[in-house]
């Protein structure tokens, strides 16, 4: 299906622009791919894909244009949101068993049509007309829910999350840049238990732990991977390449640059 005339439209609350999913949205990518990361498993969208992205998930992801362009459909479906639709459309909530971040929704005419049907509200500038915008909403939950009832159990269970193997999920996913907050709040604690567990099970605090994981893990892959240092500093969560360098010589006594010529025989 084309849609001519929509280039890009964001409906709802505006996404957090951190590697952490505040809240759901849906995703219907309409030009270009992307590929996405959530410390499990890899992810994979192109044109024509469907997709959920899950509340309380960690995700890194990365967009590849096509001819110049990135072209998607993004709707937010906060939670406020979704108490008043549940007012309106009571369902019945079970426990979940999926643990994707990105949970890919089969083709289907219905929301072929929806996403069509957007095309007379769209303002030009990436937003869709206000007016419409919780009746826009309100229709496309009921598409999805009519096509995929289980998706009910993923936006209604709006609980914190359940206490984690704070060594297990820490070890998976140092990677993600995202506050000390966010991590105990994704594991199931408070930030004073998140750091006593932290001390308890690393015999550090997590600041010193993630600093050193994060350099050793950047090391690594200049040295053996052979990647360059430009590279690496995001994907280990570094958001400066100038502090990462920094903090990188100081560990090891050599700068990134050095480690990459020595080992790759650079020049």
């Amino acid at each position: 299906m084309k849609v001519t005339n929509i280039q890009s439209c964001h409906l709802g609350p505006e996404i957090s622009p951190e590697q952490f999913i505040a809240e759901h949205f849906f995703l219907y990518l309409l030009k270009g791919s992307m590929k996405a990361f959530d410390g499990y498993k890899h992810y994979q969208l192109n044109p024509g894909d469907t997709v959920i992205a899950r509340k309380n998930h960690l995700v890194r992801y990365t967009k590849y244009k096509d001819d110049g362009a990135f072209e998607k459909i993004i709707i937010t479906l906060d939670e406020p949101f979704l108490n008043k639709f549940l007012e309106r459309h009571p369902v019945d909530v079970q426990p979940t068993t999926i643990n994707d971040s990105f949970v890919l929704v089969a083709e289907n005419k219905l929301i072929k049509n929806y996403i069509q049907s957007l095309e007379p509200y769209y303002t030009g500038d990436l937003e869709l007309n206000e007016t419409f915008a919780d009746i826009k909403r309100e229709e496309l939950l009921l598409i999805l829910m009519t096509s995929e009832p289980y998706l009910a159990n993923i936006f209604f269970n709006a609980g914190i999350p359940a206490k984690l193997d704070l060594e297990a999920y820490m070890n998976r996913n140092f990677r993600f840049n995202v506050s000390l907050d966010r991590f105990a709040f994704l594991t199931g604690r408070s930030l004073s238990a998140f750091k006593r567990d932290f001390h308890k099970i690393f015999g550090t605090n997590p600041g010193n732990w993630l600093k050193k994981k994060r350099l050793g893990e950047a090391f690594f892959l200049i040295s053996n991977q052979k990647l360059r240092p430009s590279e690496v500093y995001l994907e280990v969560g570094f958001e400066d390449l100038s502090h990462f360098s920094f903090s990188f010589k100081k560990e090891f006594g050599l700068t990134p640059t050095e480690v990459s010529t020595r080992h790759l025989g650079r020049p």
